[in-house]
C-alpha cells in the first residue's frame, strides 16, 4: 500500500488554480474545464456561450477557463475562416473576462502573437502542431502566464517532458499539458489514455475531448468529426485521473465558421458536466 502511495504521490502534481485570476470553485476538488467556441466570430456569440457554459459551471462547482482562438492559422484550404481581426478578437476576450470576472485562454501561433495575447488574456496555448517550435513556446513562457501545451498528434506523451521543459527552463512553472489525441492512419484519431499518468509525471494534464474526435485529412479539405463519442472519451478521461477537461462548444455547431464537425452542442453541456462530476465524486471516494 505504501510502494502505491509513492506511485501515486509521483504521478499527481495538482495545478495551483488560485494562480489564475477570477477563477472561482478552487476548491471544490472537481476537475477544472477549458471551454468555449473554436474560434472568436463576434461578441454576441462569445457572450452568449461564456454565460452559458458559467452557469453550468457555477451550478456543478467546476473551475472553469473561457476558451476562444483570437485568430485560426491552422487551416487545410486557404479560402478557410481565420478569424475577424486579431485585435478584434483579442479585445471580446478581454470584455469576457470582465463582464463575467473569468479566466480566458486563446492559442498563439507566432513568438510575436506572445507578449500581445498576454495582455488580454490569462492562459497562452501552444497548438499542437506547433508545440516543437521553440521560440513560441519560450516566448510564451516568459510572459508568466499559465502556458497550455497541447501533445502534438505526432508526439508520444513521453516526448512532451521535453516541451514542459523549456516552459520551466524559462523562468515559468505554471504549465498544463493537453492531449488531444495521436494520429490513427490518415484520416481518424485516438486518444491512448495510457498517456494521461505518463503526462501527470511532467505536468497537470488535461484531456482535449472534441478535438480527439476529429477526422482530418479529408477530401473536401474539411475536417470531420464524432461528436457523438464525446461523452465516452470524457468520462474514460475522468476515470482515469484527468486534471482537467477541454471541450469546444457552439450553439449552432453546424454553421460555426471552425471546426464545427466535432463541437459540443451547447445545449448538452449541463448534461454531460452532470455526468461527469457524478463520476468525479465516485472516484474522489476510492
Amino acid at each position: 500500500m505504501q510502494y502505491l502511495f509513492c506511485i501515486f504521490a509521483k504521478i499527481f502534481k495538482p495545478m495551483n488554480l488560485s494562480l489564475i485570476p477570477n477563477i472561482k470553485h478552487t476548491n471544490s476538488n472537481n476537475f477544472f474545464l477549458l471551454a468555449g467556441p473554436c474560434s472568436i466570430e463576434g461578441e454576441e456569440m462569445a457572450m452568449r456561450i461564456a454565460e452559458k457554459v458559467l452557469e453550468v459551471t457555477n451550478k456543478l462547482e467546476i473551475p472553469f477557463i473561457f476558451k476562444g482562438s483570437f485568430k485560426k492559422a491552422n487551416r487545410s484550404r486557404v479560402d478557410s475562416f481565420t478569424g475577424i481581426g486579431d485585435e478584434k478578437a483579442l479585445k471580446i476576450l478581454r470584455k469576457v473576462s470582465e463582464t463575467f470576472q473569468i479566466p480566458t485562454v486563446t492559442d498563439i501561433h507566432e513568438a510575436s502573437d506572445a507578449e500581445r495575447a498576454a495582455q488580454y488574456v490569462d492562459v497562452l496555448q501552444i497548438p499542437a502542431f506547433l508545440v516543437r517550435q521553440t521560440d513560441l513556446v519560450v516566448a510564451a513562457a516568459k510572459t508568466g502566464k499559465v502556458v497550455n501545451l497541447k501533445k502534438g498528434q505526432f508526439m508520444s506523451p513521453s516526448a512532451m517532458q521535453h516541451a514542459v521543459k523549456k516552459v520551466t527552463d524559462s523562468g515559468n512553472n505554471q504549465v498544463l499539458i493537453t492531449d488531444r489525441g495521436t494520429m490513427f492512419g490518415y484520416q481518424d484519431m485516438i486518444v491512448d489514455f495510457r498517456g494521461i499518468p505518463e503526462m501527470r509525471e511532467f505536468a497537470p494534464t488535461v484531456l482535449d475531448i472534441t478535438h480527439s474526435l476529429q477526422q482530418p485529412n479529408q477530401s473536401s479539405g474539411v475536417t470531420g468529426g464524432r461528436p457523438d463519442m464525446i461523452e465516452t472519451i470524457a468520462r474514460a478521461g475522468v476515470v482515469n485521473n484527468v486534471d482537467g477537461l477541454f471541450l469546444e462548444t457552439h450553439f449552432d455547431p453546424a454553421n460555426a465558421k471552425s471546426d464545427g464537425a466535432n463541437m459540443l452542442h451547447l445545449d448538452h453541456l449541463e448534461g454531460l458536466l452532470t455526468n461527469l462530476v457524478a463520476i468525479r465524486k465516485t472516484i474522489n471516494t476510492l
